[in-house]
């Protein structure tokens, strides 16, 4: 009996002990991420949603079957250096965390340019994370006070050899068969395994955080695509055949040297727009702008899977997303001869703001690459009142407004709304129009008032930037990033209680408004989509064509022959002048993925 303990217990105990210590630190480091500053404990927000446990368990099984290779005394030093990296790499995960909203990746070290976009200390330690530390402790106890480390293991190496890898194998497969049923087959309701979410929290959530670096690896090394000669030139052509040789116009340079500020409105459809309900303007701000503003009235979302970040995306870059999956997640490092690098090269302070954690999409390593002087995160931000998924909007352009009084002429401020973000709950004391209840409760009604209540947000900003005298010498670029409740909310507004057609057709369409105190109203019907902003606005501030024709998929909308534009589903608006005109326009995603994937800018040193 003594001779079986020995040879069972004590050779697997280690094992399982370090199963249970790494799990326990798996949810020491979970449960603190969405505590305030990711400094305590909170159990309640440990797990995004119910997690498939038993593969977080099989993932430390597999890199624990190394241990099985080991003589006793080999197996405890073993174990001691796993331990000692795993705690390591958790209490810098954590770390970066605090900063960066996202965790540390291989793709910083691919790519550094993009490590750390936040550029603040990463030496944060808070006093919890001392408990990441308290194995060690238990274990100097036992090995020093007790007889365990006298254990003779006589064990034979092959024996050894087929304890590892059977464990190891078993684990592998059973997480492969568990990826399989969550991810691929979808036939576990309600999980996701090795599946990137739009926040970091989730991700790290679904894999556990060791499965998340193991996907990691094999996720970011397997992206540096490589394009061929013929990739380049295919690129080379259509953006030689996207260029318009068309003299300057009126609208050139007009604005010229003023500020620019772009208010990127969370799910902002155009049929809003000087439309009322019982009699009540549901964008009192943005229609009074149109009397001092170009108004592009047929201006189509053209946003893939990464929603919000791939309006970010075409905005600043002029580049459709890329059609696999999210672009900002996954090609983070793509150079681009961005807005915020255009705009640097006449003397520009450029800033790009999110009232949001940098990893959310991970949007702050992608502006990082488009050359953005300054990151404001929500870190940067007193987070006073919280309406829906975060910061209100009153309180978010109030300080935004507030930092921007500090900042010279001429800047570039990159702003993104967040309160009118689905399912548009906004508190009974912050609705602003009066309803009939059954509209109000219907999502219809929820939409407006969400829409109301941001373009009163979106007043006060424009006020504030009055009274510091900012106003005058500013541009504002006020735009949706995508549809809202007819791109999401199509089922539950079908019935809703408005007596009237207006709102009924989803026309896929966003409103896209530049105004200033000295423009003349004027409304513009070139069918367009987000790539046109870079190269509008550009054209409107004075930026010659060449300086960005060669870099965008975009066209000037105060100065072009074409009346086309392509939908992200692939449809075409518009009818193509011939059918090269059409060939170009289907090319566009490829195109795209190219420039993207490949980093084509960035080989080509355009």
């Amino acid at each position: 009996m003594k001779e079986f303990f020995k040879k069972r217990v004590l050779n697997n105990w280690l094992f399982l002990l370090m199963v249970v210590i790494i799990q326990l630190k798996s949810m020491l480091l979970l449960s603190m991420l969405r505590s305030t500053n990711s400094s305590r404990i909170s159990l309640s927000t440990m797990y995004f949603g119910v997690p498939a446990l038993y593969a977080h368990l099989l993932i430390i099984t597999l890199i624990l079957s190394i241990l099985y290779l080991f003589k006793y005394k080999g197996k405890i030093k073993a174990a001691l250096i796993i331990d000692l990296i795993i705690t390591i790499l958790f209490v810098a995960d954590i770390w970066y965390y605090r900063n960066n909203g996202t965790f540390l990746s291989i793709r910083h070290l691919l790519h550094t340019e993009i490590f750390n976009p936040t550029n603040k200390s990463l030496l944060n330690f808070k006093i919890v994370d001392l408990l990441f530390f308290v194995d060690f402790i238990i274990f100097f106890i036992l090995f020093k006070f007790g007889k365990l480390i006298n254990y003779k293991d006589n064990s034979k190496l092959s024996l050894r050899i087929i304890k590892a890898v059977t464990v190891f194998l078993l684990s592998g497969a059973f997480i492969f068969i568990s990826h399989y049923k969550i991810d691929i087959k979808g036939t576990v309701q309600g999980k996701s395994l090795f599946r990137l979410s739009w926040a970091p929290f989730q991700t790290f959530s679904d894999m556990s955080p060791l499965g998340y670096h193991g996907f990691d690896l094999v996720y970011f090394t397997g992206r540096n695509e490589k394009l061929s000669d013929s990739d380049i030139n295919d690129v080379k052509e259509w953006i030689s055949n996207n260029k318009e040789e068309i003299s300057d116009n009126e609208y050139f340079g007009i604005l010229k040297g003023k500020n620019l500020v772009a208010i990127q409105v969370e799910s902002l459809e155009n049929f809003v727009i000087n439309k009322k309900i019982y009699g009540q303007e549901i964008t009192p701000t943005l229609n009074k702008l149109l009397s001092n503003s170009l108004y592009f009235d047929n201006i189509y979302e053209q946003n893939n899977s990464g929603t919000s970040s791939d309006a970010d995306l075409m905005v600043n870059t002029s580049i459709f997303p890329i059609r696999e999956t999210s672009t900002f997640p996954a090609y983070p490092w793509t150079s681009y001869n961005s807005m915020q690098n255009i705009l640097k090269n006449k003397g520009y302070t450029t800033i790009s703001t999110h009232a949001e954690l940098p990893g959310s999409w991970n949007w702050a390593e992608p502006h990082k690459s488009f050359g953005v002087d300054k990151l404001w995160d929500i870190n940067k931000f007193n987070v006073d009142e919280i309406i829906g998924l975060g910061l209100s909007d009153e309180s978010y352009l109030k300080q935004v407004a507030d930092k921007l009084k500090l900042e010279q002429d001429p800047f570039y401020a990159f702003v993104v709304t967040l309160t009118s973000h689905g399912p548009f709950e906004i508190p009974e004391e912050k609705k602003l129009l009066d309803i009939p209840k059954e509209l109000d409760e219907n999502m219809l009604g929820a939409y407006f008032q969400s829409v109301r209540y941001t373009d009163e947000a979106i007043r006060l900003f424009i006020e504030e930037l009055d009274k510091n005298g900012q106003l005058d010498n500013t541009v504002l670029m006020i735009y949706g990033d995508h549809c809202g409740v007819h791109k999401f909310y199509e089922e539950e507004i079908k019935d809703a209680p408005l007596n009237e057609d207006w709102w009924q057709e989803n026309h896929k369409k966003i409103p896209y408004i530049i105004y200033n105190k000295d423009l003349k109203a004027s409304t513009i019907s070139n069918a367009g989509g987000q790539v046109d902003f870079l190269p509008t606005i550009s054209y409107l501030l004075g930026v010659k064509r060449d300086e960005f024709d060669n870099t965008s998929m975009g066209r000037v909308l105060v100065n072009t022959n074409r009346n086309t534009t392509i939908l992200n589903n692939g449809d075409i608006i518009g009818t193509p002048k011939d059918a090269n005109e059409e060939k170009h326009l289907k090319d566009t995603f490829k195109i795209a993925d190219f420039i993207i994937e490949g980093n084509y800018f960035k080989i080509t040193n355009k």
